[in-house]
């Protein structure tokens, strides 16, 4: 089988578990090419869905998690998102696609990586597949966001796990923005989803469990905190 035909049915699949639900979100699974952001090696295993190894003791997460967490952000064209974590650059491109489907500079994604050979691997990943127009890749602590920068985002995803809500990154969240994270231990979270409703108050919904790597840096697992 190859490998668009198993993209398709894992497309399908997703839809018929309730994953995918929007149309925004299917076009753009079915754009993304998937086997561009995994290693040479792992390309046949791209359209299983399942978290696949990217190097680093990183990981690429289960195409399911990844709709789960496009369809909870609510995208919208035009939005500028911050991403938190990498990795190989296809939740980026996901986002990306979503935010600005014909490449107008309508949309963008911020996106930190904490490991620079992963930086420099996303960055060539989003390069061949035409995404990197709209994605620009930091390195740094992105449990701190551009807070130096003072810029705010509708939207902000942290793909790993962090051990309680970044408040760094809620500062750079707009009034009526949405923050999806995973919050608990190394090894298991929750999924939440975060609404800011004023400068001062937020709607915070326990979504789904999961399990990420753990956030690194400051706000993340590096100072040894395993508890909310």
């Amino acid at each position: 089988m190859s490998l668009l035909e198993k993209k398709r049915l894992l497309i399908k699949d997703l839809m018929l578990q309730g994953y995918i639900v929007s149309e925004k979100v299917r076009r753009a699974f079915e754009k993304v090419p998937r086997e561009e952001f995994v290693p040479e090696n792992y390309r046949e295993y791209a359209y299983v869905d399942t978290p696949l190894p990217i190097g680093y003791d990183q990981t690429i997460s289960a195409p399911h998690m990844v709709a789960i967490m496009t369809e909870r952000l609510e995208l919208d064209e035009g939005m500028i998102v911050l991403e938190v974590g990498t990795g190989s650059g296809y939740q980026a491109a996901i986002i990306a696609d979503i935010i600005d489907p014909e490449s107008r500079g309508i949309g963008h994604v911020v996106s930190i990586e904490f490991i620079p050979e992963l930086a420099e691997f996303a960055r060539k990943n989003l390069i061949k597949t035409g995404f990197y127009d709209r994605v620009s890749i930091i390195i740094g602590d992105g449990g701190l966001g551009t807070f130096e920068n003072k810029m705010i985002y509708d939207r902000i995803i942290v793909t790993a796990a962090s051990p309680k809500i970044p408040k760094k990154l809620l500062s750079q969240l707009k009034i009526n923005g949405i923050m999806v994270v995973p919050i608990g231990s190394r090894w298991h979270q929750i999924l939440y989803i975060i609404k800011k409703i004023s400068e001062t108050e937020y709607i915070t919904i326990e979504d789904i469990p999961c399990v990420f790597v753990p956030l690194r840096g400051l706000e993340g697992f590096d100072k040894k905190i395993d508890q909310r």
